[in-house]
C-alpha cells in the first residue's frame, strides 16, 4: 500500500547504513509517482534525471568515480546542486545500464548522498550486457498495482477500505457492506490496479475509458520490448506475453505456447518476464514443511499476470461480459478470482525472502489433485482453494489435508465468513484413510487481511 511504501522510503532515508535503493517493478505501477510523493512529503529537493532522455550519460556512467559523474550531471538543464541535502533520482535507469553497475561506487564513496533509481525490464538488460547487480551494496523496493483497498480509497469508498483493514473475526458482515464490496470487487475485477486506469475510472467512472488506458499499456509493454528484448526474438516475447495473460492458473507445457519453438528457449523468455515482475510463476511445492520453496519442482509451474485488468484486457473480457457473470461462474470459470487472489498474495509476500508462490499439484490416471495455492504463514503451512460451491466439491483440499500435517485450510467465495468441520473419507493408493478438519471460508474481498485472519485463527 502507498502509506507503507512510504514508510519504507521514510525508514530507508533515515537509516544508519543507507544504500542506493532500487525500486522495481513493471512499466506504469507508480514507481515515479511514489518518488515525486515521498520527496512532497519530506519537503526536499527532488532532483529527477530520466535516463531515457539522456542516453549519452552512459559514458559518464561508464567510469567508477561519482564525484565526475556528479559534475556532468549538474551541466544537464534545470538541474540544482547535488549534494546530501538533496534527493538524487535516476529514472528509467534500464535505459542507461551503465549507471547499474556505478551505484556500488557510491554507496562506497558518496555513501551520505541519498540516491534513488526505478527501472523495468532490468532483468532484460542485465541478459546483454556482462556487469551484474551490485549485490550487498543496493537495496530494493519492488512495487506492484494496486491493490483492492487501494482502488477502494482512490474511488473515494474509503469507509469500504477502512472496513477491510480493520476487519476482525468478531466483527459481522452486513448485508449492505457485503453487497456493495461484491459490486466494486466486479469493478476492480475489470479496471485492475495500474494507477492511470484506476485515476481515470475515479474521474469518469467510465469503463469505456478504463479499456483505452489498458489498450495503452499494453501498448507500451510492446514497445518496451522492442527497446530492451535485444537478441531475443521480439514476435516471440509477445505471443509468450499473450499465452500468459490467456493462460493463468494452467500448468505450463511449452508445446501450447510455441510448436516452433525450443522449450529452452520458451522458458528463458517465461523467466526473463517473471524476474522483471510482468508474470508472476506459482511453482509445485511437494508441501513437506517450510520454506515451501525449499521443496519445490522447478519444471512444474503455472503462471499470474502482472495485473487483473490487463490480463482481462488481453483475453478480450469487455466490462459487458464480466458484469454480466454471475458470481459462480466469476469464482470458478476461467481465471480471474484465481489472478485476483494470487496477485493479492504476491503484494503480501513481495518484501519476504521467500517470496514466490506455490501450489500443489497430484497426477495420476484417475486421481489428479491440485490446489490453487500453498503458502506459508506464523510458521504454518496454509492450504488455499478459490471456489464456490459445497464443501464436498473440495476434493483437491480433502486429499492435501488427509496427507499434510496443516491446522486448517481456507476457500476463498463470496459467502460470508464461516468456520465448517469437515469430515470425510478420501482413498490414499489402495487405503481409505478418515480426514477430519476446519475449512475457514473468507469472502475473496478480505484477501488482503489474510495474515490477521489465518493468526487469530491459530490463537483459537
Amino acid at each position: 500500500m502507498e502509506r507503507e511504501q512510504l514508510q519504507f522510503l521514510d525508514d530507508w532515508l533515515n537509516g544508519n547504513n543507507r544504500k542506493p535503493l532500487i525500486i522495481r517493478g513493471a512499466r506504469q505501477v507508480g514507481k515515479s509517482t511514489l518518488v515525486e510523493l515521498f520527496a512532497k512529503k519530506n519537503k526536499g529537493r527532488l532532483l529527477n534525471v530520466n535516463l531515457e532522455r539522456h542516453p549519452e550519460l552512459a559514458q559518464i556512467f561508464s567510469g567508477k568515480d561519482p564525484t565526475q559523474i556528479i559534475q556532468q550531471l549538474e551541466f544537464l538543464p534545470n538541474m540544482g546542486t547535488i549534494n546530501k541535502d538533496a534527493l538524487l533520482f535516476l529514472d528509467e535507469i534500464q535505459a542507461v545500464p551503465e549507471a547499474i553497475p556505478a551505484l556500488r561506487y557510491f554507496y562506497e564513496d558518496n555513501p551520505e548522498l541519498p540516491v534513488i533509481c526505478a527501472g523495468s525490464l532490468l532483468e532484460f538488460v542485465l541478459s546483454d550486457h556482462s556487469f551484474s547487480m551490485p549485490v550487498g551494496r543496493i537495496q530494493y523496493l519492488h512495487m506492484g498495482p494496486m491493490t483492492f483497498t487501494e482502488f477502494l480509497n482512490a474511488v473515494g469508498e474509503e469507509k469500504l477500505g477502512s472496513f477491510i483493514m480493520h476487519y476482525t473475526p468478531d466483527q459481522k458482515i452486513g448485508e449492505v457492506v457485503h453487497n456493495r464490496l461484491s459490486s466494486l470487487l466486479r469493478s476492480y475485477y475489470y479496471i485492475g490496479g495500474m494507477p492511470e486506469a484506476v485515476a481515470v475510472f475515479a474521474d469518469t467512472k467510465s469503463y469505456k475509458n478504463v479499456s483505452k488506458v489498458h489498450n495503452s499499456i499494453i501498448e507500451t509493454y510492446q514497445e518496451d520490448f522492442s527497446k530492451y528484448a535485444g537478441s531475443r526474438n521480439l514476435y516471440r516475447m509477445r505471443n509468450v506475453f499473450n499465452f500468459v495473460a490467456r493462460n493463468v492458473g494452467k500448468k505450463i507445457k511449452y508445446s501450447n505456447i510455441s510448436s516452433q519453438d525450443q522449450s529452452g528457449t520458451l522458458k528463458k523468455d517465461l523467466d526473463l518476464l517473471s524476474m522483471a515482475r510482468i508474470i508472476g510463476k506459482v511453482t509445485h511445492s511437494h508441501c513437506t514443511g517450510l520454506p515451501l520453496q525449499a521443496d519445490i519442482e522447478e519444471k512444474v509451474y503455472k503462471m499470474l499476470f502482472l495485473d487483473i485488468g490487463l490480463m482481462n484486457a488481453v483475453c478480450g473480457l469487455n466490462w459487458h461480459i464480466i458484469s454480466q457473470m454471475d458470481d459462480v461462474k466469476l469464482i470458478n470459470e476461467g481465471a480471474i478470482a484465481e489472478q485476483f487472489i494470487g496477485q493479492h498474495l504476491q503484494h503480501l509476500l513481495a518484501d519476504t525472502p521467500n517470496r514466490d508462490l506455490t501450489y500443489w499439484l497430484r497426477e495420476g490416471r484417475s486421481s489428479n489433485a491440485e490446489l490453487d495455492f500453498v503458502i506459508g504463514i506464523a510458521g504454518n503451512i496454509i492450504p488455499i482453494e478459490v471456489k464456490s460451491g459445497a464443501s464436498g466439491k473440495l476434493k483437491s483440499l480433502h486429499q492435501f489435508m488427509g496427507q499434510k500435517k496443516t491446522p486448517f485450510g481456507i476457500r476463498f467465495d463470496l459467502s460470508l465468513p464461516s468456520v465448517h468441520p469437515i469430515k470425510t473419507i478420501i482413498n490414499i493408493g489402495k487405503k481409505r484413510k478418515d480426514v477430519d478438519y476446519s475449512l475457514i471460508s473468507l469472502p475473496i474481498y478480505l484477501i488482503e487481511r489474510l495474515e490477521v485472519l489465518v493468526e487469530y485463527y491459530l490463537r483459537k
